[in-house]
């Protein structure tokens, strides 16, 4: 089989998003004429046919398929390829790609962050907030080259190092019930209303699974898609809500909230960084 270039993989791709070789010859600025010939090499190098043409238009054939999902692949490991070589003309040095946690994200990246780019000037960091089971997932297939996650969510194969306790704390207003106790367990929470996160976070998961644990759901009133949220809505009176203790000791100042602990045992979470391989990371 032929080398396969990198235009006839794009063009492929082109098609099979427009469903018309006409509108992909439009969208890459070539003729159709050129990519209809570009689609017949593939074919032919491949052995199998790769798309079909009908009256509504052209879509990938089962093998088309699979040869979509990598070129798309391959594209954007070559685009990404392009950016890092200008950074490093333009006089950075190297870049990281991170995944991490809300939790993560909130309370300990942020200063940790300022101290590592203050001693390495030449390093970008990309980073971008995901669920612990996602993270997992983008440093599996290569996609970062590190996540943050939550030790609960390990995977075998990966590579795991303590990085942060984070502690879960009950957040309300300061004329609640619960706002005279030092702490709680959270199964005594649940007779109020709560504030929840979305229920894609991994702390809804969490929370979600302790309420059944105790035999009991959550009354929930409103989801929210971040801390700060959740604690404006706690300030207003729409129920009791679960943070992490950092996050909770700013709004706490900031909207005169009260904290109360929780004595559960899943409170106390370990924070860990992980990678594929320490071997295979950006030299940065």
């Amino acid at each position: 089989m032929k080398r396969i270039d990198f235009n006839s993989m794009a063009y492929f791709v082109a098609v099979c998003e427009t469903g018309a070789i006409a509108k992909a010859a439009e969208r890459e600025h070539i003729v159709a004429s050129a990519i209809s010939k570009r689609l017949a090499e593939l074919e032919a190098d491949f052995g199998v046919p790769l798309l079909e043409r009908g009256a509504r238009g052209v879509k990938p054939t089962a093998a088309g398929e699979a040869l979509l999902f990598h070129a798309r692949t391959v594209l954007r490991s070559v685009d990404r390829l392009h950016a890092e070589l200008s950074e490093y003309a333009q006089g950075v040095r190297g870049h990281v790609r991170m995944h991490a946690n809300i939790s993560a994200v909130v309370e300990f990246l942020p200063e940790d962050l300022r101290v590592f780019m203050a001693n390495n000037e030449g390093i970008k960091i990309d980073l971008q907030e995901h669920l612990s089971a996602d993270i997992l997932r983008a440093v599996e297939e290569g996609r970062t080259d590190l996540g943050v996650v939550s030790a609960s969510d390990e995977v075998e194969g990966l590579e795991y190092f303590p990085y942060r306790q984070d502690e879960l704390v009950l957040v309300v207003r300061p004329d609640h019930p619960l706002a005279a106790m030092d702490e709680t367990g959270f199964a005594a929470t649940l007779a109020c209303d709560h504030v929840g996160l979305s229920q894609n976070s991994s702390l809804y998961t969490l929370l979600e699974h302790a309420a059944a644990e105790a035999g009991l759901t959550r009354r929930l009133r409103i989801h929210v898609t971040s801390f700060d949220a959740l604690c404006r809505m706690v300030d207003v009176g729409l129920g009791v809500g679960v943070v992490p203790r950092r996050v909770g000791n700013f709004f706490a100042s900031a909207l005169g909230l009260r904290l109360v602990g929780l004595t559960d045992a899943w409170a106390k979470r370990n924070l860990h960084i992980v990678v594929r391989d320490v071997a295979s990371l950006p030299a940065a």
